[in-house]
């Protein structure tokens, strides 16, 4: 069995909990009312979206060519909201 190891994206909500999202596999997004829980959801739903790719038989996406970083931005000006 091939193990697949992927980045994941933890993002504190406001109302409380975290969602979770996997930038490589679309739409493989889910919630954790705290950390823990929300790490093991996203594992659930990795295991998922793999097993979904293999049915359709289509290559599993790695990240092997992919890096990341951040990018500083600046706003002279605030918005106008309507």
């Amino acid at each position: 069995m091939k193990e697949y190891r992927y980045t994941v994206i933890f993002q504190k909500e406001p109302e409380g909990g975290y969602t979770a999202i996997v930038p490589l596999l679309p739409g493989c997004v889910t919630y954790g009312k705290d950390l823990l829980e929300a790490k093991r959801m996203i594992k659930e739903a990795i295991e998922l979206y793999l097993e979904s790719i293999k049915a359709h038989q289509e290559k599993i996406p790695t990240e092997e060519e992919i890096f990341y970083s951040q990018v500083e931005v600046s706003s002279q000006k605030e918005p106008a909201y309507a």
